[in-house]
C-alpha cells in the first residue's frame, strides 16, 4: 500500500471535562492533611525541591550570626555613633544597654522567629520568648546584663594584654568596636543560654525521677 492510499483516522474529539477533571479524593486527602497522617519526606529529600543555595547553615551558625551582626550594630549606632554627643560614659553606657535589650527584642528575636523552619523552632535561642511589654522589659534587663559581662571582659582583656606587653598600665590596647563587642555579647548571651537549658535539664530530670519513684 502507497503512503498515498493510507488513511489518516482523525483523533476521537475529546470533551473539555476530560482537561479539568479532578480527583476529588486526591483533593480530599490534600485539603485534610496534617503532619500525623502526612508521610514522612527525608531533609535530603525536601531539599531537591527547596530554591536558593544548596549550603545549608545549621541553626545554631545562623543564630549565632545574627545575633553577632545585631549586637555590632548597637555598637555601631549607639556607641559610636552617639560617643561624641554623650561625653559621660555613664549615660553613654545606659543609653546602649537600653538599645541592646530594645534591639534584641525588636529585631534580632523576630528575625529569628522568621528563619524559624517550624513555629517556636528557634525560641531555644531566646532568652526572653514573651512578646509586648513585659517582654521588651525583661529584654531591657537582660541588654544590661549582657553589657556589664562586656564592659568586665574588656577589662579584664586590655589588663590582661598589658601585663603581656608591658604597656602603660592606663593605654587601653584593646578597644571597644563592633566586631568585637558583637562576639563578647554573643558569647556571653549563649553561654546564659547555655546555664538556662541546663538547669531545665536538671529539674526535668529530678521531676521524672520523682514521678518514676511514686
Amino acid at each position: 500500500m502507497g503512503r498515498k492510499d493510507r488513511k489518516v483516522v482523525p483523533d476521537k474529539p475529546r470533551d473539555a471535562a476530560d482537561y479539568y477533571r479532578l480527583n476529588t479524593k486526591a483533593i480530599d486527602d490534600l485539603v485534610e492533611a496534617t503532619p500525623e497522617n502526612s508521610p514522612k519526606v527525608s531533609e535530603k529529600e525536601l531539599r531537591k525541591y527547596q530554591s536558593g543555595p544548596k549550603i545549608r547553615l545549621k541553626d545554631w551558625v545562623k543564630a549565632v550570626l545574627i545575633k553577632w551582626w545585631f549586637a555590632g550594630a548597637v555598637c555601631f549606632f549607639f556607641y559610636w555613633g552617639l560617643g561624641m554627643m554623650v561625653p559621660n560614659m555613664e549615660n553613654l553606657l545606659l543609653i546602649l544597654g537600653v538599645g541592646l535589650g530594645m534591639v534584641t527584642n525588636l529585631l534580632t528575636n523576630n528575625v529569628l522567629r522568621f528563619w524559624a523552619k517550624v513555629p517556636g523552632g528557634n525560641d531555644r535561642w531566646m532568652m526572653v520568648n514573651r512578646r509586648g511589654v513585659p517582654g521588651l522589659l525583661l529584654d531591657i534587663f537582660y541588654g544590661f546584663l549582657i553589657l556589664g559581662c562586656v564592659v568586665v571582659s574588656y577589662q579584664g582583656l586590655n589588663r590582661l594584654l598589658i601585663a603581656l606587653t608591658g604597656a602603660a598600665k592606663d593605654s587601653v590596647p584593646l578597644g571597644v568596636e563592633p566586631i568585637g563587642f558583637g562576639l563578647l555579647a554573643t558569647g556571653w548571651d549563649f553561654l546564659f543560654l547555655g546555664i538556662r537549658r541546663t538547669f531545665r535539664k536538671i529539674l526535668t530530670d529530678a521531676r521524672e525521677k520523682a514521678r518514676a519513684g511514686r
